[in-house]
């Protein structure tokens, strides 16, 4: 890429769409197509295909999906994987029909096996059975991949897949429905303080491990495999270390000052019991975060309190 190519993000207004804008304008690229979703409906076959036949992208980072945390996966898992397929089926075919030169699909590390070998490494794809409280919207997700792989082997196209662990940062989902643990638990201990409640409660057991991404780090990554990687098989982009939730819980606590107890609700699911990726392949290719999680969890803290409109 150079500043001057025409480069489409979808999603751009979502957590990692944005963080992707504001990396390509901080390394100087301006010509930058960015559509809402009342602009470009991404499950309209025909607006899609209208678009890149008029827009024509160069590249294409494809970062718009369905997302959400176990709730709103274990309640609406139909819509997960309908308009999850829906957008990425428009969006690979349209830039392989238009003849972009690149695209990267981002997907999620929940397209991993359950109880995959620790840390996770790119190969244990389908090498056994999927969690099921995210299964709706890990198979889409595998599909997208297959797509891209498929499309690159009979058509010779230029498709990426990248796969990153756990994320969070501004601009970041609060809402209790549908938010991913680590914004969920800034908002309940938030909420918790201004209160002056006593006990907060968190879902499952607290033990399971997660591993934490400041999203401004993804977006570095993904320019950065935007520049440089050309592989057809995945990549994985995190930090290469995990914490368990509930001290997890415990650190968010902390920082925003809440001084009560942390219960644990066992009657709720825990999910993938430990998710940490083997980021090797990408530390070796030159790239390595910058933001650590306690840094990472007040900036996104602080963004919440001066964004949250409830």
């Amino acid at each position: 890429m150079n500043t001057n190519s025409k480069i489409y993000i979808s999603g751009h207004k979502g957590l990692v769409g944005s963080a992707v804008v504001r990396a390509l304008k901080d390394r100087g690229f301006t010509n930058l197509i960015l559509k809402t979703h009342k602009q470009l409906e991404l499950l309209d076959d025909k607006l899609v295909a209208d678009f890149f036949v008029r827009e024509k992208p160069e590249y294409v980072f494809m970062v718009a999906a369905k997302v959400g945390g176990i709730l709103a996966n274990r309640d609406y898992s139909a819509e997960f994987i309908y308009e999850n397929l829906k957008v990425q089926n428009n969006i690979i075919h349209n830039a392989y029909l238009s003849g972009v030169k690149k695209l990267l699909f981002l997907r999620s590390s929940c397209i991993y096996p359950r109880n995959a070998l620790q840390p996770i490494k790119e190969e244990y794809l389908l090498t056994n059975e999927l969690e099921p409280t995210n299964e709706a919207y890990a198979i889409a997700k595998i599909a997208g991949i297959k797509m891209c792989q498929s499309y690159n082997k009979q058509y010779g196209t230029n498709f990426i897949c990248a796969m990153p662990t756990n994320l969070y940062g501004i601009n970041d989902n609060f809402d209790q429905q549908s938010a991913h643990v680590l914004p969920a638990l800034i908002r309940k201990f938030y909420d918790a303080k201004i209160k002056n409640k006593k006990k907060v409660t968190i879902w499952g057991t607290g033990t399971p491990r997660r591993e934490f991404l400041y999203v401004d780090d993804l977006a570095s990554a993904l320019v950065f495999l935007m520049e440089k990687y050309n592989e057809t098989e995945i990549i994985n982009v995190g930090v290469g270390e995990d914490i368990t939730i509930i001290d997890l819980a415990k650190k968010i606590a902390s920082i925003i000052g809440f001084k009560g107890e942390i219960v644990t609700d066992i009657s709720k699911p825990d999910g993938m019991p430990r998710k940490l990726l083997n980021v090797s392949r990408l530390l070796n290719l030159g790239w390595k975060p910058r933001v650590s999680l306690d840094e990472g969890i007040d900036l996104t803290y602080q963004w919440y309190i001066k964004n949250k409109n409830d």
